[in-house]
């Protein structure tokens, strides 16, 4: 959005993160609060909630200058209400320029001051937006940006906050999991009273877990190296000895590993799930693999009654941990449906996509485009350091163009600080190059793209950056 000139009492339209510009009012902020160092903005209070926080400039917009293009685009019922709310406002404003005679209130009554709810400006949950009845959770990490006001005094009792998803049929024929008002976190998760297994405690699957266990789904677990299993046992996880095991306990299994050989051994392997399947059990692959292993995976579990689904996720460490994943699944469509609590607890969308296969299709795809964008990107700042450039201007201009994204500006301030930390591993974002390009020779045709990234991403594995982060692929420029 433009930066544009306001001042106190102007409505606007404020907009967080990703999500879609929300109807507030500039107002003066506390004065014990202090404005956000280094960044131009206004302290604004959201219409429909409590919430107030720091918007930059650029992230606002005039309300009546805009109000129709903003409801074109956005719909749902809070954000009706919201718009409603601004409505009422500007009525009862008006009224009180027409009695403006001095008299004041008659009755003389106050309206109490009610507790801030200040929203740190790059909070991806976006609270802003929900329920006002609502309060945060202290202990939930969906609201762990939240700063309150020294007046507020926290509810001795919180339920947790979710959620609440609806299914959209689109045009294209596939489904989707969606927020049931395009807002983020709205109402509460209901949780299956099915038992749910889940096999992989790596980077994805952690907080996946974690999310599951805090809507108060029952969970076992069971991971390759033991010892992973043990913070969420105390989270009130139950330990399942072999994959086996949890699909003969479970009425629904989840896997999620690092490739097709982890995820095949996973099934048929010894003690592996295969042996724990009976007829309605369900089992559900999460891992990023290749379209002929989902095939061979879901033909031997329905070979022994079970009910097969692909649903593997895109995002990373950090989005899987926040609940924010985007999940796409395919396959059986009764068990896409029975999964409905678990997919609301794990991620912010998801999609079914028809016959099994075709979710590893397009998430080959997807991780295809973002393993060649950031191998470009770090390209893009090898050179500019070889011709003399500042990296660090290079990636504010990059930021204030069409290509800036959350994922742009992290990578690189990443990769400006030598923090390779991984978020999503490097060996990873290799291997799905690699299948994606096996797919294109299968479906005849042409990856080169792709193929250039890959031998970039190949070059980093020689260089001992397999278990760092995807943007560790800029090592492979300087060495």
């Amino acid at each position: 959005m433009a930066a544009v000139h306001l001042r106190i009492g102007d409505l606007v339209w404020g907009k967080l993160g990703r999500y879609p510009p929300w109807p507030g009012k500039v107002v003066s902020p506390p004065k014990d609060l202090k404005k956000p160092r280094g960044k131009k903005c206004h302290f604004v209070k959201f219409f429909g909630t409590e919430d107030h926080a720091w918007i930059k400039v650029e992230q606002l917009k005039p309300y009546h200058a805009h109000k129709e293009e903003m409801i074109k685009i956005n719909k749902g019922k809070r954000f009706q209400q919201a718009v409603d709310a601004v409505e009422d406002f500007l009525k009862k404003a008006k009224g009180r320029e027409q009695n403006s005679d001095g008299k004041g209130d008659s009755k003389g009554k106050k309206t109490p001051n009610k507790p801030l709810k200040i929203l740190e400006e790059d909070d991806e949950d976006l609270s802003a937006l929900k329920d006002p009845s609502e309060k945060p959770v202290k202990d939930d990490p969906h609201f762990h940006h939240f700063l309150l006001s020294q007046s507020e005094k926290p509810a001795s009792s919180m339920e947790p906050i979710s959620k609440r998803l609806k299914i959209v049929e689109e045009v294209t024929g596939s489904t989707s999991i969606q927020a049931a008002d395009s807002t983020a976190i709205n109402g509460s998760i209901t949780p299956t009273d099915k038992r749910i297994g889940f096999l992989g405690l790596g980077l994805m699957g952690s907080g996946i877990v974690s999310n599951l266990l805090k809507m108060g789904h029952v969970v076992t677990v069971w991971n390759r190296t033991a010892d992973k299993c043990d913070l969420f046992i105390q989270e009130g996880a139950r330990l399942g000895r072999t994959p086996a095991e949890v699909a003969s306990m479970c009425d629904i299994t989840f896997s999620c590993v690092s490739d097709p050989k982890a995820a095949r051994d996973l099934v048929m392997g010894p003690s592996g799930v295969l042996q724990g399947i009976r007829p309605g059990k369900c089992y559900i692959e999460m891992s990023t693999v290749d379209p002929e292993t989902i095939t061979e995976l879901s033909q031997v579990i329905t070979s022994r009654g079970g009910r097969f689904l692909e649903a593997p996720v895109a995002g990373s460490q950090q989005l899987s941990n926040n609940g924010m994943l985007v999940i796409l699944a395919a396959g059986d469509r009764t068990v896409y449906e029975d999964c409905s609590s678990c997919f609301q607890a794990m991620g912010k969308t998801s999609f079914f996509l028809g016959e099994a296969g075709n979710a590893a299709r397009m998430m080959l795809i997807l991780n295809m485009v973002q393993g060649s964008f950031m191998a470009t990107i770090a390209e893009g700042l090898t050179l500019a350091q070889a011709t003399g450039q500042s990296q660090q201007t290079f990636l504010d201009i990059l930021c204030q163009g069409q290509m800036a994204s959350t994922f742009v500006d992290q990578k690189c301030q990443n990769i400006l600080q030598g923090n390779f930390k991984p978020d999503y591993y490097l060996k990873h974002i290799q291997k799905d190059l690699r299948l994606a390009i096996s797919m294109g020779d299968m479906a005849n045709h042409p990856t080169p793209m792709a193929a250039a990234a890959n031998e970039v991403y190949k070059r980093a594995k020689a260089l001992d950056q397999s278990d760092n982060d995807i943007s560790a692929v800029y090592r492979a420029y300087i060495h």
